[in-house]
């Protein structure tokens, strides 16, 4: 098995990377939204509110 991001090969101790500095790379582009899945927006409304559910609101403790 070869590296995901520099195609070497990998080390057991960093699987399925061959070192931390590609493990950190790999995590910098999940946080920085490099790997997000695109979606479609829908025209129906209704089928938003099917895949958000309603969130109750906040009480007030006044």
């Amino acid at each position: 098995m070869s590296c995901p991001i520099c195609r070497a090969p990998t080390s057991p101790r960093y699987r399925p990377f061959c070192s931390r500095r590609c493990a950190d790379v790999d995590l910098g582009r999940w946080l920085s939204g490099a790997y997000a899945i695109p979606a479609q927006e829908s025209d129906d409304p209704d089928a938003q509110e099917l895949a958000a559910p309603a969130r109750p609101a906040p009480e007030d403790d006044r």
